[in-house]
C-alpha cells in the first residue's frame, strides 16, 4: 500500500543541463517533515517537476528519471503556470486568503485553468492509485482535487492541509466561485489547517455558503463524515538547533561577525511578498534610528529578501518601493564605517542562513499576515547557548505557540519601534528563559511530529467512515431484510414523520403527505400481520388531520399522546408552563430573523430552520443556556434536534412509546426508522435484533443507516412488493418504478468504483 503526496511541485529542482535532465533535492519544510515521516506505506509523491517541456521524449525521460525516487511528473504547459499557478492561485487566492482584497484579481480564464490543472492532477492519481492506498493533497493550489477524486473513488482515503490562512466568511463569500472550491475540499476526510482560528474561519464559511451543520469538528457529506483540525506545522528542530556543531556553520559564523563586526544584528529573512510587511519592517526601523541616534552605528538590520515573482506588476512595485526606501534610510543616515540596513536580494544557502540566526541579536517577524511563517521558529531552534529576541507578528500562524517572543500588530509603526528598543535593551538572562520555553515547544512540535499528527488523523477519520460505510443499505442487506419480512407472521413498523416519511419544508404545515405517502401506508396497513405505527413528534391534532383515515396507530409528541385501534389516549399529565419560559422564548424569535415558537399540548418548541445557520445555531446554544436553570427547577427536559429546541416533560419519549409498544404483544420482525436525535430514543429501547435504520446522518445506535429521505418511500415500497395480479400492478406501477429506480442508484457507486 502506498502514501501519495500531491503538491503543486516536486521536492526536486530541476535544471536542463546540456540536453540532460539533472533533479536536486528541496530543503522545504513540508518534504523534509514528509521525508522522515515513519510510516507502513510507501511513500510517492505526485507533482509538477518544475519544467514546461513539450517534446514527448523529453517527457518520457523525466518520468523515468523521477520513478527511481518515487515521484510522478505531472506536466504544465507554459499558459497553465501563467493562468493556473500565477493565476488564480496567486492573483486570486492567495491575495483574498491573505487579506488583500484589493489585489484579488478574477478572470474567467484563470478559474478555467484551475480547473484544468486539477483534472489533470486527478487523471494521473487515478492513473496509478490502487485500493488501499491513500492520498494527502497539500495547499490551496489543489482545492478542487480532492472532490475529484472522491467523484472517481468514492470509498478513497484523502487528506488535505491548507498550509495559508483561510480567511473569514465575509471576505470569502466575494469569491464567484467559492461554493464550487468549498465542495472541493469537502471531498476529503481529514482538512487540516495550521491554527484553530484558520479552522474556525472554513467551517463558519461551509456552514454560511453550502447551508450543512458542523457538530463540532465534524461535518456529515451524504454517507461519511468530514474532519476538520488545526496541526501547526513545526521545523526540523534537531537540524536547526546542531546546525551550529557543524564545521561549515561555524566557518560561515565567523565570517558573519567578521562582517558585521560588533554591531547589534537585526535579522528579517521573507520572499518578496505584499503579505509580509517588509515596507512597514522598514518604516518601523527607521522611526527607530530617527527617536534613538544613541544606536546609530552600534545597530544593523540584515534584510534578506528571495526573489518571488517580481515580474507581476503588484510585485515589482513592492520591489521598487523597498529599493527605495532601504535607499533613503542608508542614504540618511550611513557613515562611512556604518551602513543601517544591508539588503541581501537572493537566497542564502542552508549554512549561511543557519550562520545569520544563529548570530543575531533580534529576528525581526513581522508578517502582516502569515498562515505559519517557520522563519520564526528556524531562529529560535538554531539558537544554542546563545541569547537572541524572536519579535513577531500576532498575524503570523507561530503567534499561537510562540507566546514568549515579542508580540506586536505589524500594521503599527510604533509598536515595531517600541519592540526593537524592548529587544535590544533586554536583559541576557530574560532571553535564555523565553528561548528555552520556547525551544521546548519547538522541540516536541516538530515538523516530523506534524506530518504523524496528520496521517494519524487521516487514518482515524477513514476508520470510522469505514465503519459508517458498512451500515449503508445496499441492495444485499436490502435482500435480507425483505426477507426477514417476507418470513415473519407479526411485524412491527415504527415510522418517524418529518425527516422520514415527509421531506422538511420550511414551514412545518406544509410538510402534508402526498398521495404517494398515504397510498404507501394504506399498502402497509392492509397485510394483517403489519402493526404500522407513526411515532413523531407532531401533535395529536396535525396527525389525526393528516393521516387519521389510515387504519394505523400513531405516537403524539414523542407518546404523550397514542393512537390505537382508532382511539386517541392521553399519556400525560397537563404542564403548567409559567411566563417566564415562554418570555424567554418570544425574545429568542425576537433576536433570530425567520425563527418561531410553536405550543404543543405537553412541549414548547422553537424553531429556527429558515434562519442563517450560524445564528440560527448560535442562538439555540444561548437559548439552552437560558433555559437550563429555570427548566431544571421546574424539572423539564432540553432537547435539541434537527434545527428546533423543545422543552418537555422527562416523562416520555419515543423510547418511552417503544416500552409500551413491546409490552403488549411480542413481534417476530421489528423495524423503526427515523431522521432526527429524538429517534435514537427509539433505536436504542427496541432489541438488539430489531432493524433501525437512521436516515441522513449516521448514528450509533441504528444498526442501518439511508442517505436521503427521498429514498425512504422507495424503501419501504421494495419490502412489500410481491407478485399481484394486473390490476394491482397497475395501480402500484408508480412504486415498482420508483422502488427500481432506488436499488439502482445503490448498486451505482459499485460499478462507478474502479479496481
Amino acid at each position: 500500500m502506498k502514501l501519495y503526496i500531491i503538491s503543486n511541485r516536486l521536492p526536486v529542482k530541476a535544471a536542463n543541463t546540456d540536453g540532460t535532465f539533472v533533479f536536486s533535492r528541496s530543503e522545504g519544510g513540508v518534504a523534509t517533515g514528509l521525508d522522515s515521516l515513519q510510516t507502513s506505506y510507501e511513500k510517492h509523491w505526485i507533482g509538477w517537476p518544475g519544467l514546461c517541456v513539450n517534446k514527448d521524449e523529453d517527457k518520457q525521460e523525466i518520468t523515468e528519471k523521477l520513478q527511481d525516487m518515487n515521484f510522478h511528473p505531472v506536466f504544465l504547459s507554459e499558459m497553465h503556470i501563467q493562468n493556473y499557478y500565477e493565476g488564480y492561485s496567486n492573483s486570486t487566492i492567495w491575495p483574498l486568503c491573505h487579506y488583500f482584497y484589493v489585489y484579488t484579481l478574477y478572470k474567467n480564464s484563470f478559474w478555467q485553468s484551475y480547473q484544468q490543472v486539477n483534472r489533470l492532477f486527478c487523471d494521473e492519481i487515478c492513473r496509478i492509485i490502487r485500493p488501499g492506498d491513500k492520498v494527502w493533497i497539500q495547499d490551496y493550489q489543489l482545492m478542487l482535487l480532492p472532490g475529484m477524486l472522491r467523484k472517481v473513488y468514492p470509498d478513497l482515503c484523502i487528506g488535505y492541509f491548507h498550509h495559508i490562512p483561510f480567511p473569514d466568511y465575509e471576505l470569502f463569500r466575494i469569491l464567484p466561485e467559492g461554493a464550487e472550491i468549498l465542495k472541493g475540499l469537502l471531498g476529503a476526510d481529514f482538512i487540516s489547517f495550521h491554527t484553530h482560528d484558520y479552522m474556525r474561519h472554513f467551517v463558519g464559511t461551509v456552514e454560511r455558503v453550502l447551508h450543512v451543520e458542523f457538530k463540532l469538528d465534524e461535518v456529515q457529506m451524504g454517507n461519511r463524515v468530514v474532519r476538520v483540525d488545526a496541526l501547526p506545522m513545526g521545523v526540523n528542530y534537531e537540524l536547526y538547533h546542531n546546525a551550529a556543531l557543524k564545521p561549515e556553520v561555524q566557518q560561515a559564523i565567523e565570517n558573519t561577525r567578521k562582517l558585521f563586526g560588533n554591531h547589534k544584528l537585526i535579522l528579517s529573512v521573507d520572499r518578496l511578498d505584499y503579505s509580509k510587511g517588509i515596507l512597514h519592517r522598514l518604516y518601523g526601523f527607521s522611526t527607530f534610528l530617527e527617536h534613538h541616534p544613541e544606536y546609530h552605528g552600534k545597530v544593523t538590520l540584515a534584510m534578506i529578501i528571495v526573489p518571488s515573482r517580481d515580474q507581476v506588476g503588484s510585485y515589482a512595485d513592492l520591489k521598487a518601493k523597498i529599493d527605495e526606501e532601504i535607499g533613503s534610510i542608508n542614504g540618511r543616515y550611513s557613515t562611512i564605517n556604518w551602513t543601517p540596513v544591508c539588503y541581501f536580494y537572493h537566497g542564502f544557502s542552508l549554512e549561511e542562513l543557519t550562520a545569520m540566526y544563529f548570530v543575531a541579536d533580534v529576528a525581526l517577524v513581522t508578517p502582516l499576515r502569515d498562515g505559519m511563517n517557520l522563519v520564526a521558529k528556524e531562529y529560535i531552534a538554531t539558537k544554542r547557548d546563545n541569547p537572541g529576541v524572536l519579535i513577531l507578528s500576532e498575524m503570523a500562524g507561530a503567534a499561537v505557540e510562540l507566546t514568549d517572543a515579542i508580540q506586536i500588530n505589524p500594521n503599527d509603526i510604533e509598536q515595531i519601534e517600541k519592540a526593537i528598543c524592548q529587544a535590544l535593551e533586554m536583559p541576557v538572562a530574560e532571553q535564555e528563559n523565553r528561548l528555552q520555553r520556547m525551544q521546548s515547544i519547538l522541540s516536541k512540535q516538530t515538523v516530523n511530529k506534524w506530518a504523524a499528527d496528520f496521517v494519524c488523523g487521516l487514518n482515524g477519520t477513514y476508520q470510522k467512515n469505514e465503519e459508517l460505510r458498512k451500515k449503508r443499505l445496499v441492495a444485499a442487506t436490502i435482500a435480507q431484510i425483505k426477507q426477514k419480512y417476507d418470513q415473519a407472521k407479526q411485524r412491527l413498523i415504527l415510522l418517524d414523520y418529518d425527516g422520514t416519511l415527509a421531506a422538511f419544508t420550511s414551514r412545518p404545515e406544509d410538510a402534508k403527505p402526498t398521495p404517494e405517502l398515504l397510498a404507501l401506508l394504506q399498502h402497509l396497513a392492509n397485510d394483517s400481520a403489519n402493526h404500522v405505527v407513526i411515532n413523531s413528534g407532531r401533535d395529536q391534532l396535525t396527525l389525526e388531520q393528516w393521516l387519521g383515515a389510515l387504519p394505523i396507530s400513531m405516537a403524539a409528541e414523542h407518546g404523550a399522546f397514542y393512537k390505537e385501534t382508532g382511539v386517541w389516549h392521553n399519556n400525560i399529565r397537563k404542564i403548567d408552563w409559567g411566563t417566564g419560559i415562554m418570555s424567554i422564548l418570544q425574545l429568542f424569535v425576537s433576536k433570530t430573523p425567520r425563527s418561531h415558537w410553536e405550543m404543543k399540548e405537553t412541549a414548547l418548541v422553537w424553531h429556527y430552520r429558515e434562519s442563517d445557520t450560524w445564528l440560527g445555531t448560535l442562538r439555540a446554544q444561548q437559548l439552552v443556556n437560558a433555559l437550563l436553570s429555570i427548566c431544571t427547577r421546574q424539572k423539564l427536559q432540553i432537547m435539541q434536534g434537527n434545527k428546533v429546541v423543545e422543552i418537555k416533560s422527562p416523562e416520555y419519549n419515543k423510547g418511552s412509546e417503544i416500552n409500551r409498544l413491546l409490552s403488549g404483544k411480542s413481534y417476530d420482525f421489528v423495524m423503526a426508522m427515523g431522521d432526527d436525535v429524538t429517534d435514537d430514543d427509539m433505536f436504542q429501547a427496541l432489541p438488539k435484533n430489531a432493524i433501525t435504520i437512521k436516515i441522513g446522518s449516521v448514528s450509533e445506535a441504528a444498526n442501518y443507516n439511508l442517505l436521503f429521505q427521498k429514498d425512504v418511500l422507495p424503501f419501504l415500497q421494495s419490502l412489500i412488493n410481491k407478485q399481484e395480479s394486473a390490476s394491482a400492478r397497475g395501480a402500484n406501477k408508480n412504486y415498482l418504478v420508483s422502488a427500481f429506480n432506488f436499488l439502482n442508484d445503490l448498486l451505482k457507486p459499485a460499478k462507478n468504483k474502479k479496481q
